[in-house]
């Protein structure tokens, strides 16, 4: 199930690879409406622009506990819909974010699902992505995220709120700022392995 965010083109793509997508209405959402899909996603900046998912976040963090498997993608700190729950836990976004496409990668957790199944990530599925890295990081969050990934340019200390995974219940929460928005419509190959990956999640 997809919820389409602010000029959000991802589930174009994602259906160009072969996944079933199903965008939905927000007002459409209920425990049972979404109970059965692999994975809801969040597209950019939809806790920014649908009031709607004020009264719709504990449906949808209801989903995480029972099983399911929750992608946010970027949204920026001010404005948001969602006063104190976006994430089932404490979660901070940020004005971070890496400017430099090429920025360099450090993987801070190897072993991690997101990183190995179905794709197995390296430092060369970096390669090739345009604009940038990601914006708008959270800098603050719970022990219960793990932190994937960290970028570091220009001297700057480095960045490891890119993507952060956490177990809630039977299901996963995943918090994403790195731009899928803009490297899945320039064909990045990396982009796409790790995306499917973050789908995938606790179905391996």
């Amino acid at each position: 199930a997809y919820i389409k965010g602010a000029g959000d083109e991802v589930p174009t793509y994602l259906k160009q690879i072969g996944y079933e997508v199903t965008e939905i209405d927000p007002n459409s959402i209920t425990d049972n409406s979404i109970k059965d899909y692999d994975a809801v996603i969040l597209g950019i900046r939809a806790y920014n622009t649908i009031p709607e998912l004020k009264i719709k976040q504990p449906v949808i963090l209801e989903y995480v506990k029972n099983g399911g498997n929750v992608i946010v993608q970027y949204n920026t700190s001010q404005n948001l819909v969602v006063e104190d729950n976006l994430a089932p836990y404490m979660l901070k976004l940020s004005r971070d974010r890496i400017t430099d496409e090429n920025a360099e990668v450090t993987f801070l957790d190897k072993k991690h699902e997101v990183m190995n199944l179905p794709n197995k990530i390296g430092v060369d599925d970096f390669n090739g992505w345009v604009q940038e890295r990601g914006l708008y990081f959270p800098d603050e969050w719970a022990d219960e995220f793990t932190p994937i990934l960290s970028f570091h340019e220009n001297g700057e200390e480095p960045m490891e709120g890119s993507l952060l995974v956490a177990k809630y219940g039977k299901g996963y929460y995943i918090y994403t700022g790195l731009s899928f928005f803009r490297e899945l419509p320039a064909g990045v190959p990396g982009a796409y392995k790790l995306f499917t990956n973050m789908i995938s999640i606790g179905k391996n």
